[in-house]
Protein backbone atom coordinates (compact mmCIF):
# COMPACT_ATOMS: atom_id res chain seq x y z
CA UNK A 1 0.00 0.00 0.00
CA UNK A 2 1.51 3.59 -1.34
CA UNK A 3 2.01 5.62 1.78
CA UNK A 4 -0.49 8.67 2.49
CA UNK A 5 1.72 11.88 1.63
CA UNK A 6 1.59 14.15 5.42
CA UNK A 7 -0.63 17.27 4.62
CA UNK A 8 2.01 20.63 4.47
CA UNK A 9 2.80 21.97 8.14
CA UNK A 10 1.09 25.36 8.24
CA UNK A 11 3.05 28.11 8.63
CA UNK A 12 3.10 29.54 12.23
CA UNK A 13 0.78 32.68 12.71
CA UNK A 14 1.68 36.20 13.73
CA UNK A 15 1.72 36.50 17.55
CA UNK A 16 -1.51 38.05 18.34
CA UNK A 17 -0.63 41.90 20.59
CA UNK A 18 -3.09 40.08 22.98
CA UNK A 19 -0.17 37.57 23.76
CA UNK A 20 2.65 40.32 23.98
CA UNK A 21 4.14 42.02 27.08
CA UNK A 22 3.03 45.60 27.57
CA UNK A 23 4.79 46.57 30.41
CA UNK A 24 7.93 45.13 33.39
CA UNK A 25 7.67 47.42 36.58
CA UNK A 26 10.39 46.85 39.06
CA UNK A 27 8.63 47.48 42.51
CA UNK A 28 11.38 48.36 45.48
CA UNK A 29 9.77 47.95 48.85
CA UNK A 30 10.65 47.33 52.49
CA UNK A 31 8.02 45.55 54.62
CA UNK A 32 10.29 44.20 57.78
CA UNK A 33 13.24 44.09 54.56
CA UNK A 34 14.24 44.91 51.21
CA UNK A 35 12.37 43.38 48.37
CA UNK A 36 12.63 43.93 44.58
CA UNK A 37 10.15 42.53 42.92
CA UNK A 38 9.54 42.85 38.94
CA UNK A 39 5.66 42.80 37.52
CA UNK A 40 5.60 42.15 34.25
CA UNK A 41 2.03 42.55 32.54
CA UNK A 42 0.71 41.25 29.37
CA UNK A 43 -1.05 43.03 26.76
CA UNK A 44 -4.53 41.11 27.55
CA UNK A 45 -4.10 41.93 31.56
CA UNK A 46 -2.26 38.88 32.90
CA UNK A 47 -0.09 39.73 35.18
CA UNK A 48 3.62 37.48 36.13
CA UNK A 49 5.61 37.82 39.40
CA UNK A 50 9.23 37.52 40.13
CA UNK A 51 11.67 38.24 42.88
CA UNK A 52 14.84 39.92 42.16
CA UNK A 53 16.22 40.70 45.78
CA UNK A 54 19.94 40.04 46.36
CA UNK A 55 20.70 41.27 50.19
CA UNK A 56 22.39 44.34 50.38
CA UNK A 57 22.56 44.97 46.54
CA UNK A 58 19.15 45.42 45.75
CA UNK A 59 19.26 48.92 43.99
CA UNK A 60 22.04 47.17 41.40
CA UNK A 61 19.63 44.45 40.65
CA UNK A 62 16.50 47.09 40.31
CA UNK A 63 18.76 48.93 38.15
CA UNK A 64 19.75 46.29 36.16
CA UNK A 65 16.38 45.45 35.47
CA UNK A 66 14.66 48.95 34.98
CA UNK A 67 17.27 50.43 32.74
CA UNK A 68 18.66 47.79 31.07
CA UNK A 69 16.55 44.11 30.39
CA UNK A 70 13.07 45.57 31.11
CA UNK A 71 13.05 47.68 27.94
CA UNK A 72 14.05 44.77 26.05
CA UNK A 73 11.23 42.44 26.90
CA UNK A 74 8.55 45.01 25.64
CA UNK A 75 6.41 43.87 22.94
CA UNK A 76 7.68 39.98 23.41
CA UNK A 77 5.84 36.85 23.75
CA UNK A 78 5.53 36.01 26.94
CA UNK A 79 5.34 32.19 26.34
CA UNK A 80 9.03 31.85 25.05
CA UNK A 81 10.03 31.25 28.27
CA UNK A 82 13.11 29.21 27.21
CA UNK A 83 13.92 31.34 24.42
CA UNK A 84 13.75 35.14 26.84
CA UNK A 85 16.01 32.97 29.46
CA UNK A 86 18.99 32.04 26.75
CA UNK A 87 18.37 35.58 25.25
CA UNK A 88 19.24 37.00 27.85
CA UNK A 89 21.81 35.10 29.16
CA UNK A 90 23.98 34.31 25.85
CA UNK A 91 22.87 37.58 24.21
CA UNK A 92 24.77 39.44 26.56
CA UNK A 93 28.52 40.05 26.35
CA UNK A 94 28.72 40.66 30.66
CA UNK A 95 26.57 37.88 31.84
CA UNK A 96 26.53 35.42 35.40
CA UNK A 97 27.38 36.37 38.69
CA UNK A 98 24.23 37.65 41.22
CA UNK A 99 23.38 40.36 39.98
CA UNK A 100 22.33 39.41 36.49
CA UNK A 101 20.94 36.29 37.26
CA UNK A 102 19.03 37.42 40.09
CA UNK A 103 17.66 40.00 36.97
CA UNK A 104 16.84 36.89 35.01
CA UNK A 105 15.68 34.55 37.49
CA UNK A 106 12.67 37.01 38.04
CA UNK A 107 12.05 37.68 34.34
CA UNK A 108 11.39 33.35 34.73
CA UNK A 109 9.89 33.30 37.41
CA UNK A 110 7.00 36.42 36.24
CA UNK A 111 6.92 34.57 32.90
CA UNK A 112 6.17 30.85 34.50
CA UNK A 113 3.71 32.66 36.53
CA UNK A 114 2.17 34.18 33.46
CA UNK A 115 2.17 31.05 31.44
CA UNK A 116 0.47 29.07 34.41
CA UNK A 117 -2.29 31.47 34.65
CA UNK A 118 -2.77 31.55 31.07
CA UNK A 119 -3.31 27.94 31.16
CA UNK A 120 -5.58 27.85 34.59
CA UNK A 121 -2.64 25.80 35.97
CA UNK A 122 -0.39 25.97 38.92
CA UNK A 123 3.30 25.95 37.71
CA UNK A 124 3.91 22.12 39.09
CA UNK A 125 1.84 20.83 36.44
CA UNK A 126 3.29 22.34 33.82
CA UNK A 127 7.22 21.08 34.85
CA UNK A 128 5.53 17.92 34.74
CA UNK A 129 3.34 17.46 37.66
CA UNK A 130 3.32 16.55 41.36
CA UNK A 131 5.97 14.03 42.50
CA UNK A 132 4.85 14.55 46.20
CA UNK A 133 1.93 16.31 47.89
CA UNK A 134 4.26 17.69 50.63
CA UNK A 135 7.82 19.66 51.42
CA UNK A 136 10.02 18.72 54.18
CA UNK A 137 11.52 22.21 55.17
CA UNK A 138 13.59 23.44 58.27
CA UNK A 139 13.80 26.42 59.99
CA UNK A 140 16.21 27.88 62.48
CA UNK A 141 16.56 26.98 66.53
CA UNK A 142 19.09 29.16 67.74
CA UNK A 143 19.90 30.54 71.21
CA UNK A 144 22.52 32.38 72.62
CA UNK A 145 23.37 29.58 75.56
CA UNK A 146 22.62 25.96 75.50
CA UNK A 147 19.47 26.54 77.92
CA UNK A 148 17.93 29.16 75.02
CA UNK A 149 18.74 26.64 72.36
CA UNK A 150 16.72 23.66 73.91
CA UNK A 151 13.64 26.28 74.39
CA UNK A 152 14.39 26.94 70.42
CA UNK A 153 13.97 23.27 69.72
CA UNK A 154 10.92 22.41 71.93
CA UNK A 155 9.21 25.20 70.22
CA UNK A 156 10.28 23.99 66.49
CA UNK A 157 9.05 20.50 68.21
CA UNK A 158 6.25 21.77 69.29
CA UNK A 159 5.34 22.72 65.60
CA UNK A 160 6.06 19.36 63.95
CA UNK A 161 9.42 19.90 62.70
CA UNK A 162 11.29 17.02 61.16
CA UNK A 163 14.34 18.56 60.07
CA UNK A 164 16.16 21.64 62.61
CA UNK A 165 19.17 23.96 61.75
CA UNK A 166 20.99 24.35 65.12
CA UNK A 167 23.20 27.45 65.78
CA UNK A 168 24.45 29.06 68.87
CA UNK A 169 26.54 31.61 71.03
CA UNK A 170 30.42 30.38 71.00
CA UNK A 171 31.76 31.32 74.27
CA UNK A 172 33.93 34.54 74.45
CA UNK A 173 32.49 35.78 71.69
CA UNK A 174 30.33 38.97 70.81
CA UNK A 175 28.35 38.50 67.99
CA UNK A 176 27.97 35.28 66.31
CA UNK A 177 25.91 35.44 62.45
CA UNK A 178 22.60 33.57 62.38
CA UNK A 179 22.40 33.56 66.35
CA UNK A 180 20.38 36.64 68.78
CA UNK A 181 20.39 37.14 72.02
CA UNK A 182 16.77 37.88 71.11
CA UNK A 183 13.98 35.28 70.30
CA UNK A 184 13.12 37.37 66.64
CA UNK A 185 16.55 37.46 64.58
CA UNK A 186 16.79 39.33 61.34
CA UNK A 187 20.63 38.95 59.75
CA UNK A 188 20.62 42.53 57.77
CA UNK A 189 21.26 45.30 59.93
CA UNK A 190 19.81 48.94 58.40
CA UNK A 191 22.52 51.54 58.13
CA UNK A 192 25.07 52.78 55.78
CA UNK A 193 27.48 50.43 56.38
CA UNK A 194 27.50 46.24 57.40
CA UNK A 195 28.27 45.32 61.20
CA UNK A 196 31.01 43.72 62.21
CA UNK A 197 31.72 40.28 64.32
CA UNK A 198 34.91 38.50 64.96
CA UNK A 199 35.18 34.86 64.80
CA UNK A 200 37.41 32.44 66.74
CA UNK A 201 37.73 29.52 65.03
CA UNK A 202 39.69 27.75 67.72
CA UNK A 203 36.68 28.58 70.06
CA UNK A 204 34.08 27.33 67.25
CA UNK A 205 35.57 24.18 66.91
CA UNK A 206 35.92 23.72 70.57
CA UNK A 207 32.18 24.40 71.02
CA UNK A 208 30.38 23.47 68.50
CA UNK A 209 30.31 20.01 68.69
CA UNK A 210 29.49 19.68 72.08
CA UNK A 211 25.96 22.11 71.07
CA UNK A 212 25.54 19.42 67.87
CA UNK A 213 25.17 16.71 70.60
CA UNK A 214 23.09 18.35 73.43
CA UNK A 215 20.44 18.80 70.04
CA UNK A 216 20.77 15.41 69.44
CA UNK A 217 20.04 13.99 72.25
CA UNK A 218 17.34 16.25 73.17
CA UNK A 219 15.79 15.29 69.96
CA UNK A 220 16.49 11.68 69.60
CA UNK A 221 17.69 9.93 66.27
CA UNK A 222 14.73 9.96 64.18
CA UNK A 223 14.55 14.06 63.98
CA UNK A 224 17.05 15.45 61.24
CA UNK A 225 19.74 18.04 62.47
CA UNK A 226 21.62 20.75 60.45
CA UNK A 227 24.16 22.80 60.87
CA UNK A 228 25.70 26.20 59.28
CA UNK A 229 29.31 26.84 59.04
CA UNK A 230 29.24 29.93 57.00
CA UNK A 231 32.16 29.01 54.60
CA UNK A 232 34.52 30.44 57.77
CA UNK A 233 37.09 27.30 57.97
CA UNK A 234 40.37 26.38 56.20
CA UNK A 235 39.58 22.56 54.68
CA UNK A 236 41.45 20.78 57.48
CA UNK A 237 39.34 22.23 60.18
CA UNK A 238 36.22 21.62 58.30
CA UNK A 239 37.51 17.67 57.78
CA UNK A 240 38.09 17.82 61.82
CA UNK A 241 34.69 19.08 62.74
CA UNK A 242 33.15 16.62 59.72
CA UNK A 243 34.88 13.71 61.55
CA UNK A 244 34.10 14.96 64.81
CA UNK A 245 30.06 14.92 64.51
CA UNK A 246 30.05 11.67 62.94
CA UNK A 247 28.42 9.68 65.59
CA UNK A 248 25.63 12.49 65.83
CA UNK A 249 24.81 11.19 61.97
CA UNK A 250 23.46 15.26 60.96
CA UNK A 251 21.38 15.41 57.88
CA UNK A 252 24.11 17.86 56.74
CA UNK A 253 26.89 20.54 57.11
CA UNK A 254 26.49 23.27 54.91
CA UNK A 255 28.93 26.01 53.24
CA UNK A 256 31.74 24.38 55.51
CA UNK A 257 34.50 25.92 53.46
CA UNK A 258 34.26 28.79 51.12
CA UNK A 259 32.08 27.79 47.86
CA UNK A 260 34.65 28.43 45.31
CA UNK A 261 37.03 25.77 46.49
CA UNK A 262 35.97 22.44 45.23
CA UNK A 263 39.11 21.02 46.50
CA UNK A 264 38.52 21.79 49.75
CA UNK A 265 35.50 20.08 49.92
CA UNK A 266 37.55 17.07 48.46
CA UNK A 267 39.61 17.34 51.81
CA UNK A 268 36.61 17.15 53.79
CA UNK A 269 34.53 14.05 51.69
CA UNK A 270 37.58 12.17 51.83
CA UNK A 271 37.96 12.68 55.61
CA UNK A 272 34.46 12.08 56.54
CA UNK A 273 30.94 10.57 55.52
CA UNK A 274 29.08 13.74 57.07
CA UNK A 275 26.72 14.59 54.22
CA UNK A 276 27.96 18.28 52.84
CA UNK A 277 25.61 21.17 51.39
CA UNK A 278 26.76 24.22 49.60
CA UNK A 279 25.56 26.45 46.64
CA UNK A 280 23.44 29.32 47.94
CA UNK A 281 26.25 31.80 46.56
CA UNK A 282 26.01 30.08 43.36
CA UNK A 283 24.47 31.77 40.11
CA UNK A 284 24.82 28.88 37.67
CA UNK A 285 25.07 25.12 36.64
CA UNK A 286 28.71 26.14 35.76
CA UNK A 287 29.58 26.82 39.15
CA UNK A 288 27.91 23.73 40.89
CA UNK A 289 29.18 21.24 37.68
CA UNK A 290 32.47 19.83 39.53
CA UNK A 291 30.96 19.77 42.64
CA UNK A 292 28.19 17.54 41.97
CA UNK A 293 29.67 15.43 39.08
CA UNK A 294 32.61 14.82 41.31
CA UNK A 295 30.23 13.66 44.55
CA UNK A 296 31.90 16.59 46.28
CA UNK A 297 28.59 17.58 48.05
CA UNK A 298 24.84 15.51 49.24
CA UNK A 299 22.62 18.56 48.66
CA UNK A 300 23.09 21.55 46.53
CA UNK A 301 21.76 24.76 47.75
CA UNK A 302 21.00 27.31 44.99
CA UNK A 303 18.40 29.77 45.10
CA UNK A 304 15.93 29.98 42.29
CA UNK A 305 16.10 34.18 42.06
CA UNK A 306 19.84 33.95 42.59
CA UNK A 307 20.69 31.13 39.88
CA UNK A 308 18.34 32.22 37.07
CA UNK A 309 15.10 31.18 37.77
CA UNK A 310 12.87 28.22 37.35
CA UNK A 311 14.20 27.10 33.87
CA UNK A 312 17.47 26.91 34.83
CA UNK A 313 17.24 26.07 38.27
CA UNK A 314 15.82 22.47 36.75
CA UNK A 315 18.52 21.83 34.83
CA UNK A 316 20.99 21.99 37.90
CA UNK A 317 18.53 19.72 39.60
CA UNK A 318 18.59 17.26 36.92
CA UNK A 319 22.23 17.21 36.50
CA UNK A 320 21.99 16.63 40.52
CA UNK A 321 19.82 13.92 39.93
CA UNK A 322 22.32 11.76 37.43
CA UNK A 323 24.90 12.23 40.24
CA UNK A 324 22.75 11.05 43.45
CA UNK A 325 22.85 14.53 45.12
CA UNK A 326 19.66 16.16 46.16
CA UNK A 327 17.94 19.97 46.15
CA UNK A 328 18.36 21.59 49.31
CA UNK A 329 17.81 25.36 48.06
CA UNK A 330 18.56 28.55 50.00
CA UNK A 331 15.27 29.95 51.88
CA UNK A 332 15.85 32.92 54.02
CA UNK A 333 14.11 36.08 54.94
CA UNK A 334 15.69 37.61 52.17
CA UNK A 335 13.80 35.47 49.32
CA UNK A 336 10.68 37.06 49.07
CA UNK A 337 7.17 35.15 49.05
CA UNK A 338 7.74 35.27 45.18
CA UNK A 339 10.84 32.88 45.06
CA UNK A 340 9.46 30.87 47.97
CA UNK A 341 6.54 29.93 46.01
CA UNK A 342 8.76 29.87 42.64
CA UNK A 343 11.00 27.14 45.01
CA UNK A 344 7.86 25.08 46.14
CA UNK A 345 6.25 24.55 42.86
CA UNK A 346 9.72 23.19 41.71
CA UNK A 347 10.01 20.86 44.91
CA UNK A 348 6.11 19.73 44.29
CA UNK A 349 7.72 18.58 40.79
CA UNK A 350 11.21 17.42 41.45
CA UNK A 351 12.01 14.03 42.46
CA UNK A 352 15.81 14.68 44.07
CA UNK A 353 14.43 16.77 46.49
CA UNK A 354 16.04 16.93 49.82
CA UNK A 355 14.29 20.07 52.03
CA UNK A 356 14.14 23.11 51.74
CA UNK A 357 15.18 26.17 54.21
CA UNK A 358 11.93 28.40 55.19
CA UNK A 359 13.10 30.94 57.74
CA UNK A 360 9.67 32.35 57.57
CA UNK A 361 8.39 35.59 57.22
CA UNK A 362 7.47 38.64 59.79
CA UNK A 363 3.00 38.82 59.18
CA UNK A 364 3.61 42.07 57.58
CA UNK A 365 5.89 40.32 54.32
CA UNK A 366 2.55 37.98 54.26
CA UNK A 367 0.04 40.93 54.40
CA UNK A 368 2.43 42.27 51.22
CA UNK A 369 2.83 39.01 49.37
CA UNK A 370 -0.88 37.26 49.47
CA UNK A 371 0.21 33.55 48.49
CA UNK A 372 -1.65 30.28 48.24
CA UNK A 373 1.24 28.34 49.29
CA UNK A 374 1.21 27.26 52.98
CA UNK A 375 3.67 26.23 56.10
CA UNK A 376 2.32 24.25 58.61
CA UNK A 377 3.89 21.21 61.00
CA UNK A 378 7.05 21.37 58.91
CA UNK A 379 6.21 21.26 55.55
CA UNK A 380 5.37 23.24 53.01
CA UNK A 381 2.80 22.84 50.69
CA UNK A 382 2.20 24.49 47.23
CA UNK A 383 -1.60 24.97 46.56
CA UNK A 384 -3.33 24.73 43.57
CA UNK A 385 -3.94 28.31 42.43
CA UNK A 386 -2.99 29.43 39.21
CA UNK A 387 0.91 30.13 38.50
CA UNK A 388 2.93 30.61 41.57
CA UNK A 389 -0.20 31.50 43.63
CA UNK A 390 0.94 34.62 44.59
CA UNK A 391 -0.19 38.36 44.68
CA UNK A 392 1.02 41.66 45.99
CA UNK A 393 -0.79 44.28 47.90
CA UNK A 394 0.64 47.99 46.97
CA UNK A 395 -0.54 49.85 49.24
CA UNK A 396 1.35 47.47 51.93
CA UNK A 397 4.57 48.06 50.00
CA UNK A 398 4.46 52.21 49.21
CA UNK A 399 3.84 52.21 53.19
CA UNK A 400 8.15 51.08 53.22
CA UNK A 401 9.86 52.39 51.17
CA UNK A 402 13.61 50.90 50.77
CA UNK A 403 16.14 51.41 53.33
CA UNK A 404 19.65 50.44 53.47
CA UNK A 405 20.33 47.20 54.99
CA UNK A 406 23.62 44.94 54.53
CA UNK A 407 24.51 41.54 56.12
CA UNK A 408 27.45 41.66 58.41
CA UNK A 409 31.23 41.22 57.52
CA UNK A 410 33.06 38.84 59.65
CA UNK A 411 37.10 39.52 60.79
CA UNK A 412 39.07 36.87 62.79
CA UNK A 413 40.66 37.51 66.01
CA UNK A 414 43.90 39.15 64.48
CA UNK A 415 41.82 41.63 62.73
CA UNK A 416 41.92 40.06 58.92
CA UNK A 417 38.66 39.86 57.01
CA UNK A 418 37.22 36.52 56.79
CA UNK A 419 35.08 34.37 54.04
CA UNK A 420 31.22 35.36 55.16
Amino acid sequence: MPLKRRPAVPQTKEKSVTDTIQSAEVLVASPSRNYVTLRITTADGIVGLGDATVNGRELAVASYLRDHIAPLLIGSDPSRIEDTWQYLYRGAYWRRGPVTMAAIGAIDMALWDIQGKRAGLPVHQLLGGRVRDKIPAYQHAFGWDVPALMDAIDAQLDQGATHIRVQSGIPGVDKVYGVSKNPSYEPAGRGARPSEEVFNSAAYLHHAPQILAAAREKVGPLVHLLHDVHHRLTPTEAARLAREVEPLHLFWLEDITPAEDPEALRVVRDASITPLAIGEVFNTIWDCQRLIEDRLIDYIRVAVNHAGGISHVRKIYSLAELHGVKAGPHGPSDISPVAMAASIQLATATHNWGVQEYMGYPEIVHEAFPHDWRFEQGHLYAGDAPGLGVDLDESVLNAHPYETAYLPTARDVTGAVLDW
